[in-house]
C-alpha cells in the first residue's frame, strides 16, 4: 500500500485533477443546458424584473 504522504497526494493531483475538473465542467453544462432546466433558468433570468419590484414612494 501507498504511504499517505504530501508528495503521493501531489502525483494525484497532477495526474487525474485535470480529469476531474473537465468532467465537473461537463457534468455542469449537461445540468444547465438539459431541456426540462430551461424554464427555471428563464424564470431566474427574469424574476429580478417582477413587476412588485418598483422603488419605494
Amino acid at each position: 500500500m501507498m504511504p499517505l504522504d504530501h508528495g503521493t497526494i501531489v502525483a494525484f493531483a497532477k495526474s487525474w485533477g485535470l480529469f476531474y475538473l473537465i468532467a465537473m465542467s461537463v457534468g455542469v453544462m449537461v445540468y444547465a443546458l438539459w431541456p426540462s432546466n430551461r424554464t427555471r433558468f428563464d424564470r431566474a433570468k427574469t424574476s429580478i424584473l417582477d413587476k412588485d419590484d418598483k422603488p419605494w414612494s
